[in-house]
């Protein structure tokens, strides 16, 4: 019968039969490769919800978009939208236009510019996208929960730490 041996990352007895610790650099590894899990879950997650939605990338991330705007009590116009998603305000006119024949969006008159145009999500958009969301939501609040108070503090400032490193700009 062949010996088991424990992962290293549990820093027990190896099959040379010496005791060692986990250098800091594995425990990195460990933590980074887990952070790349995730952000692949979450991909895939996304496919899944454009596929359920039968919509695009930037169709979904405007909606949500706006989603967000709305319960912020904030407006949102087309150059804003365009501005958020990075795309050309003629791109963008095609992409209202399309959310709006399918019942997503909806455009309004700005309140104080006669030419401008408001857009917003309709509640159909807010409706579809919880009901496609709510169970992976729920599973989500769930683990954050299960953090107890340490832990919450310890993962954001991480989380806060990781995205500093990554918005910086090597060049």
């Amino acid at each position: 019968m062949e010996n088991s041996t424990p992962s290293a990352a549990s820093g027990t007895f190896d099959a040379s039969g010496f005791w060692y610790d986990v250098t800091a650099e594995e425990r990195a590894t460990e933590v980074l490769n887990a952070l790349r899990r995730y952000r692949q879950a979450e991909k895939e997650m996304r496919e899944r919800t454009r596929t359920s939605m039968k919509m695009g990338e930037t169709d979904l991330a405007a909606i949500r978009f706006l989603l967000r705007a709305q319960r912020a009590g904030e407006t949102v116009s087309a150059k804003t939208l365009s501005e958020h998603l990075a795309i050309t305000t003629a791109s963008t006119s095609v992409l209202i236009n399309r959310l709006v024949k399918s019942g997503h969006l909806q455009r309004h008159a700005h309140p104080t510019d006669r030419r401008g145009v408001l857009i917003t999500a309709t509640g159909g958009s807010d409706d579809e996208v919880r009901a496609t969301m709510a169970g992976m939501h729920a599973r989500m609040i769930s683990a954050a929960e299960n953090l107890d108070a340490d832990a919450a503090r310890a993962v954001t400032e991480f989380l806060r730490e990781m995205t500093a490193a990554i918005d910086v700009t090597d060049q």
